[in-house]
């Protein structure tokens, strides 16, 4: 299950967003008592509940805002289980003053908002000691290791544990607990309305990535990276799976390039099948593969892994999805392609471009990083500030130039670009880069990023499942998604 938080401000505001979410399919709601900004009256806001309740007053040291006196709160909890509340959820300093009653069950706590401990299982056995139905843990994630850490409790745990990790980092613990027999996970009524670190809504936790769904034999795969919030690729991922019927779900790992090496180990214990790598990672997913695809070999840049029996398989989309978004080699043969920028986009795209026939010129703010791209792909060089001289038959933008938020800049000065160059930006959101813009206002062809992206993750896509993807689902759900963010 997943059990839904409320947090409204008043009796009549938390009762009737108990039926809303009721309403919506959600099996347990918990009654956030202490964010209330009223004396909680738990008697009337159960009388004619929906679905069953966890009642929850949780101290300020604990990390709620109730502000009364301890008696008061205990009364609270006493008074939930008179009147027969489902779950009343209490600490474990509290336990021995609300002992078993009636029918209610008693979730026995620990929260820690600063770090997760090392000393996990003592503080289960310490809760287990208490008496408890079910045993919570909630803890912030440090490093991709307390996650694990976090599922292995819950899946060697005696007894009844939901035990999770919060934060960014720990996002993947919220989905995967029940996974490894965890009785429900948390969610927010919706993104607005989070009470916790990390707290998904219960629409992205059945939406998204289908939590009602996933069970012991669920294939996992992920994206890895740094920044990874805004990453389309559970979007585009997930909804691939949804509509083939396939039992996998597909995560963000938020990874700083520090704790690479932690989360390989996070990844081999949680059985990753496939994972997506982004910034800042593709220069270790490549010296992590024993086995690489040629466009790794040469460019040292790998946005793909696999896990082949005991090894990791690299490989690169970027390459080919750019060929692709062009038209293909019969474009870009014998052309001179101007490619902006020396980042890992970069050389996908500038070796691809020019492995099919066409003549690459790279170009970049930081001059020796374009040396060094242009003695890794055999290719000539310019100057940045030269980049206006060169006569290109297609200009490529690889920077993130234009990219949202800041829209208003550009990588190139289109008034120095000649009607017809083709002119393709990697950016893909927004949609219509000022550069796009500008150079189709010229006369000029001109390529979005949107399709390489959703390329190169088809062809990630059909690595990890060996089927093709459904094309016009990704497109769909990327430009939903892409421009909801823009409009908001």
């Amino acid at each position: 299950m997943i059990c839904v938080t409320l947090s409204k401000p008043t009796h009549e505001a938390l009762i009737h967003q108990h039926h809303q979410v009721a309403d919506q399919g959600v099996e347990l709601v918990e009654l956030r008592v202490d964010l209330m900004q009223q004396d909680p009256d738990v008697f009337r806001l159960i009388k004619n509940r929906p679905t069953p309740v966890v009642i929850t007053c949780r101290r300020k040291e604990d990390g709620g805002a109730y502000v009364g006196g301890e008696s008061q709160r205990r009364n609270i909890l006493l008074s939930a289980m008179e009147a027969g509340a489902e779950y009343v959820d209490v600490e474990c300093d509290t336990a021995s003053a609300i002992p078993p009653s009636g029918s209610t069950k008693r979730i026995v706590s620990y929260h820690n908002f600063q770090e997760t401990p090392e000393n996990l299982d003592q503080i289960h056995a310490q809760l287990r000691a208490c008496d408890p139905d079910i045993v919570k843990l909630a803890t912030l994630a440090k490093n991709p290791e307390d996650n694990i850490r976090m599922l292995e409790l819950v899946r060697e745990s005696p007894g009844s544990t939901t035990a999770f990790c919060m934060g960014s980092l720990g996002l993947v613990s919220r989905v995967l607990t029940g996974k490894y027999g965890a009785p429900w996970t948390y969610a927010s009524a919706s993104e607005s309305e989070v009470v916790a670190p990390g707290q998904l809504s219960y629409e992205t936790m059945i939406r998204r990535y289908r939590y009602h769904l996933i069970d012991r034999d669920t294939e996992l795969y992920g994206v890895v990276g740094d920044p990874i919030e805004h990453s389309l690729s559970p979007h585009i991922h997930n909804a691939a799976f949804r509509q083939l019927e396939m039992n996998k779900v597909y995560l963000p790992f938020h990874v700083p390039a520090r704790q690479w090496k932690e989360f390989i180990l996070a990844a081999q214990w949680l059985e990753l099948k496939g994972i997506s790598v982004t910034i800042p990672h593709k220069q270790a997913a490549y010296q992590l593969a024993e086995v690489a695809d040629e466009t790794v070999q040469v460019t040292g840049a790998c946005n793909t892994l696999v896990r082949n029996a005991n090894h990791w398989e690299g490989y690169n989309t970027d390459g080919m999805a750019a060929l692709e978004s062009v038209g293909g080699a019969s474009v870009t043969r014998n052309k001179t392609v101007l490619v902006l920028g020396a980042g890992g986009a970069a050389k996908a795209v500038g070796y691809a471009l020019s492995q099919s026939g066409g003549r690459v010129i790279v170009t970049n703010r930081t001059h020796q990083r374009a040396e060094q791209l242009a003695a890794e792909l055999g290719c000539d060089l310019v100057p940045w500030e030269k980049r206006i001289s060169v006569q290109a038959d297609m200009v490529v933008n690889c920077t993130s130039v234009g990219m949202y938020p800041h829209t208003e800049g550009s990588p190139f000065p289109t008034d120095a670009i000649k009607p017809g160059t083709i002119v393709f930006d990697t950016v893909y959101n927004p949609k219509w880069t000022r550069l796009l813009t500008e150079a189709s206002e010229r006369g000029c062809s001109v390529v979005a990023g949107r399709e390489m992206f959703v390329l190169q993750a088809a062809g990630q896509f059909r690595i990890f499942t060996g089927q093709p993807a459904p094309l016009e689902l990704m497109r769909e759900v990327v430009d939903q998604v892409l421009d909801g963010q823009t409009a908001g």
